[in-house]
């Protein structure tokens, strides 16, 4: 029976099932989950677990086989892929593990980029300018770095960029996708501190995906991707 979500869940995914086109396993059968509203959630598991895909579907970006995600009630199995796309950028902000910066591009132009797909967004933001500086300020980065290509960084100083670009427009729920793992331990640390800062400064809720159970401590909630997919079905 389809049940009726929460006001207090964000995002709530009730029998998601998804598996990767040729094969005959898959990699997602999640029964349920649940994020609150500003809530810091670690989600960990072993590489191949499907954490990454789960972060693909509640973003939107592959259609699930079965199942349901909504967010802040809304369904989106129920939109097209346009409407997906139109809601992603207006709802979501994504730190992917590769970071995904548009490497001809300044620091800058990076982190802007979601406000130009989103007149919701850009709208949210005010001037959109200063809020870049704001958050390249709280995730120190110098002014002298913001007018270089973002090929010229860094990785830690890419991941900072990546996370202000994620950031800007304050995002319903913000996806870390392994966002720390070319990092040694003290910064891995100091990263997840200035990320606590920032989704706490624009209310948002965080969804963070880790193989290092270590990282967990500082969250709200830990959950084992392992554990929430049906046993026997997931790689």
């Amino acid at each position: 029976m389809r049940s009726t979500p929460r006001m207090s869940d964000l995002l709530r995914i009730e029998d998601l099932r998804y598996t990767w086109p040729g094969e005959t396993t898959p990699v997602l059968d999640i029964p349920e989950l649940t994020i609150g509203r500003g809530e810091r959630v670690f989600m960990q598991g072993p590489s191949g677990s499907g954490k990454s895909t789960l972060l693909a579907a509640i973003a939107g970006l592959i259609r699930p086989d079965a199942g349901r995600i909504f967010f802040d009630r809304t369904d989106l199995g129920s939109l097209s892929a346009a409407a997906r796309d139109r809601f992603r950028a207006e709802h979501l902000g994504v730190i992917f593990q590769q970071f995904n910066l548009l490497p001809w591009l300044d620091v800058r132009a990076n982190v802007i980029l979601p406000c130009r797909f989103s007149r919701t967004r850009a709208k949210r933001t005010g001037d959109i300018s200063a809020a870049a500086d704001e958050l390249l300020d709280a995730m120190d980065l110098a002014p002298a770095l913001r007018g270089k290509r973002a090929d010229e960084l860094s990785v830690g100083q890419q991941q900072r960029v990546a996370a202000a670009r994620a950031l800007i427009g304050k995002p319903q729920l913000v996806l870390a996708d392994e966002p720390t793992s070319a990092l040694d331990s003290d910064r891995r640390q100091a990263f997840i501190e200035l990320l606590f800062s920032q989704v706490a400064a624009a209310g948002s809720a965080l969804l963070f995906v880790s193989h290092d159970p270590e990282l967990a401590r500082d969250f709200d909630r830990e959950v084992s991707l392992p554990a929430i997919n049906r046993p026997g079905m997931a790689a």
